[in-house]
């Protein structure tokens, strides 16, 4: 699993620390570091509630893009 970069880039974004995010949202902060670190696959619902916390879409935080060589032609 890769880290998320775009979850730690809008938290910042919005000066929200691991903490506060965690308190909003019903977790613990060493949640939000697992998820940040690639380490912990959060369930949608804990997805759909970090997105409406940071103002953004499942797209934004949680969508992977395939790599080039595995898009189909």
């Amino acid at each position: 699993m890769a880290k998320n970069l775009n979850l730690k880039t809008a938290r910042a974004a919005r000066d929200i620390s691991q903490k506060t995010l965690a308190e909003t949202v019903g977790v613990a902060r060493q949640t939000i570091n697992a998820i940040e670190l690639g380490e912990y696959n959060p369930s949608i619902r804990l997805c759909t509630a970090i997105c409406r916390a940071l103002g953004k879409t499942l797209n934004d935080l949680f969508w992977e893009e395939e790599p080039d060589e595995q898009k189909p032609i």
